[in-house]
């Protein structure tokens, strides 16, 4: 192209891909084969809760949660209809699983080994970052030291069977969505790798000459902002810091090994209810600051879709997102450039500050014991930093376009009609139910229970559980059965909810003032104003549920809330025990009809009919009707940003059915 120094032949784009999977693995399939079609350079799978957090479709957990937010997988079967027609041996594929990571790997090496293909050309990441889970989205399974044995695991057994596959991608995206400010992403990210090498470290699964090929595959997954100039620089600092990490600490001699290698998903938190075309710019304009960058570029892309905010992307939506990446890559002068911000004192003073920000972090977090050693402590910092994000956007501090500021809109034509998003047919979990306990009669039951007897025994004698688990895999053993069995020698976690501490709000004049409403009632009442506060079924997005709790323990009440994963039953033996005056449901996940409804059947059942409950959560305006007919008082969606207001509104409800059944 050009022989200038600045200028050369294009680089290869990095890879393309969207987050996709959903309802059934054959829809799911069929997804896969138009995008790649659509000239989508590699795979990211987005699997269903029950799948992330390791249960069964008939799981009582997992009622109402199959095939919502990601495609089934539940055994080998599944796996062979997902990737049919598809060779794994030439494909890169992203698998965005956490706790039952191993699971789906063994899975997926299972599958390769009948479809004939070479282990040692498998390509692909599997996302694994628990520590990140405990913290911002909730799909963990095991306590924190058994869930880094299982990484450790597989990241011994990569590198010698799968070497080209990225076991661990340490995920800072959802710390962003979770409230954290660049530093905080910076050092939480960073701190989780350092625990996931040391972990490798003292395994001893490792030889130390090739401790430094374990680096070079440890791959991290970012988040970029719509604040631009600070994500291309805190891109820029993540490539610094990393690579003086592995140079210092680890001794990581080769340049190469200490490259910082990341793919993106861009910004979610940002994209609006309200006004959603404005999030096609927002995305476009989260792309550059991650792909501008030579020296800090992402190797991989994906970005949301612009009515994610309203519901399921449909594939018009997805081809959107898809397309915008191929003008930018193929269209644009681009990728002919040499890095276009050397040089640049701004940019290196603004890399400096952020770099400062997170070793300062990170020697506080080292001097806890590490990252499993300051769960409460990060996950009670992001609650705070997401906390004044939200009070932000309340009072106008910060501008959302369309949200708090140039409200007025014409009606979108995008946005119209019945068929704006993707909806999952609410016969589905049926079928899916019927397909496992079918598969479940068709398997060996002997070669079952011996493939879990083994798997068992290789995680109490500390052996190496990758080969017990593609040995399982091949035998028939379901997602639910995998997770139960090491339930069954790790325990389960509970993780912190950050909401204990009251955030101030600088005694602010509206939050003042439904205290003082807060207190009028509580006197009427005869007891201070309870709120409970819950997260039934799968969905482990709980920065609502926090933000909620937090305000409501900021204006007054009585706040029960004891994070996510609670089943209808849970729910409401906790409202009778508090003697909660008001119910609050949050839910992200799509599953609001069938979970609210059980919670409202289940206290009625139990005598607390006559308790107001409101939901929250992305619903549809046609499901806000359901359930108001459900007997729902409120419903709150992300338009209802001022969450002040809410308050003030759940405490006249409070006070309305109190004077009513007076």
């Amino acid at each position: 192209m050009s022989a200038k120094p600045y200028q050369h032949a294009p680089d290869p784009p990095w890879i393309f891909r969207t987050y996709a999977g959903h309802s059934t693995a054959e829809k799911s399939n069929a997804l896969y084969r138009a995008n790649l079609a659509k000239g989508q350079t590699g795979l990211s799978v987005a699997f269903d809760l029950p799948t992330q957090t390791g249960y069964d479709p008939d799981h009582i957990l997992a009622r109402g949660e199959v095939g919502k937010v990601g495609v089934p997988i539940s055994h080998l079967g599944d796996m062979r209809q997902l990737f049919s027609e598809i060779p794994l041996e030439k494909m890169n594929t992203s698998m965005t699983i956490n706790a039952p990571a191993a699971w789906l790997l063994a899975m997926y090496v299972a599958l390769a080994d009948e479809q004939g293909a070479d282990r040692k050309l498998l390509q692909g990441t599997t996302q694994n970052d628990l520590i990140k889970e405990y913290l911002s989205r909730g799909t963990y399974i095991f306590p924190p030291g058994p869930s880094l044995r299982l990484i450790g695991d597989m990241i011994a057994w990569c590198y010698r069977e799968v070497p080209k596959w990225n076991p661990m991608n340490v995920c800072s995206y959802h710390l962003q969505e979770a409230g954290a400010t660049p530093e905080q992403e910076l050092a939480f990210a960073l701190a989780t790798a350092i625990s996931v090498l040391d972990t490798v470290k003292a395994g001893g699964q490792v030889p130390d000459e090739d401790f430094e090929i374990v680096a070079s595959r440890i791959s991290f997954f970012v988040n970029a902002g719509v604040r631009f100039v600070t994500e291309l620089c805190k891109m820029r600092s993540f490539t610094k810091l990393w690579g003086q990490i592995l140079l210092e600490r680890y001794g990581v001699q080769d340049p190469k090994a200490r490259r910082f290698r990341y793919g993106v998903q861009v910004n979610s938190l940002g994209l609006t209810e309200q006004q959603p075309e404005n999030n096609v710019y927002r995305i476009l304009i989260e792309a550059l600051a991650v792909t501008l960058s030579k020296d800090a570029r992402c190797r991989a892309l994906q970005l949301p879709a612009w009515n994610e905010a309203l519901g399921l992307p449909r594939p018009f939506d997805q081809q959107w997102s898809l397309r915008l990446q191929q003008v930018l890559a193929y269209e644009t002068d681009l990728l002919e450039y040499e890095d276009l911000f050397d040089g640049s004192h701004v940019v290196e003073a603004k890399v400096a500050e952020l770099s400062k920000g997170a070793l300062d972090q990170l020697t506080r977090i080292d001097q806890m014991g590490g990252a499993a050693s300051a769960i409460d402590y990060m996950k009670s910092e992001l609650v705070a930093s997401n906390a004044k994000r939200v009070r932000a956007v309340e009072t106008g501090e910060m501008t959302v376009v369309g949200v708090n500021r140039w409200t007025d809109t014409e009606a979108s034509p995008l946005s119209a009609g019945e068929s704006a998003i993707e909806t999952v047919d609410p016969r589905l979990e049926a079928e899916v139910v019927a397909r496992i306990k079918a598969w479940r009669e068709a398997r060996d039951a002997v070669a079952v229970e011996a493939a879990l007897a083994d798997l068992k025994a290789a995680a109490r004698e500390g052996r190496n559980v990758m080969e017990p688990s593609i040995a399982a895999a091949k035998a028939g053993v379901t997602t639910g059965e995998w997770s139960g069995a090491l339930r069954e020698v790790f325990g389960e976690y509970r993780g912190p909810t950050g909401v204990a501490v009251v955030v101030s709000t600088n005694e602010a004049e509206d939050v003042e003032a439904v205290k003082r409403e807060v207190e009028r009632v509580s006197q009427l009442l005869g007891r201070t104003l309870t709120y409970l506060v819950g997260k039934p079924g799968l969905d482990g997005h709980s920065n609502g549920a926090e933000q909620i709790a937090t305000r409501a323990r900021a204006c007054g009440m009585e706040v029960v809330y004891d994070g996510i994963r609670s089943t209808p039953e849970e729910i409401v033996r906790r409202a009778k025990e508090s003697r909660a005056h008001v119910v609050g449901l949050s839910i992200l996940s799509g599953s609001h009809l069938d979970l609210v409804q059980e919670v409202i059947r289940v206290m009625r059942v139990e005598g607390l009919g006559d308790i107001p409950v409101v939901a929250g959560g992305i619903i549809p305006p046609e499901d806000a009707l359901i359930l108001k007919q459900m007997g729902v008082a409120r419903i709150y969606t992300p338009k209802d940003f001022k969450i002040t207001q809410i308050m003030g509104d759940v405490v006249k409800l409070v006070e309305a059915t109190a004077l009513a059944q007076a």
